[in-house]
């Protein structure tokens, strides 16, 4: 209950702040290095409608299936379209446990990308 309530709060606060990049808020990335400054946030797998929901569950209902591909890729050696996600590896392992989380919650099979970086 407590993680929801984290979770509620984050994006209410990002609703209030009216803080977004792409009309989504922080908690819409899988990397967020600096929660004041848009430009930083990496990986947006989620829609907007993530800005609507009221629990962890309604969250969850609003993960982007067809973004998770290109985040998953970009967390990768090979990276999206040539590119890895420019990061810290702390913060990539913590993109790839976030995502791989998201993938067990709909149960959905873990991409092995994900599963060899974990």
């Amino acid at each position: 209950m407590n993680k929801l309530r984290r979770t509620m709060t984050k994006v209410k606060e990002a609703i209030e702040k009216d803080i977004t990049r792409e009309g989504l808020p922080k908690e819409a990335f899988a990397i967020v290095d600096d929660p004041n400054k848009p430009e930083t946030w990496k990986l947006p797998h989620h829609t907007k409608a993530i800005l609507r929901a009221r629990s962890r569950l309604d969250v969850e209902k609003t993960v982007d299936w067809d973004r998770m591909p290109a985040a998953v890729a970009a967390l990768s050696p090979g990276g999206y379209r040539g590119e890895r996600v420019k990061a810290s590896p702390e913060d990539i392992i913590k993109a790839t446990r976030h995502l791989a989380a998201h993938y067990a919650q709909a149960e959905k099979p873990v991409p092995d990308t994900l599963g060899a970086l974990i």
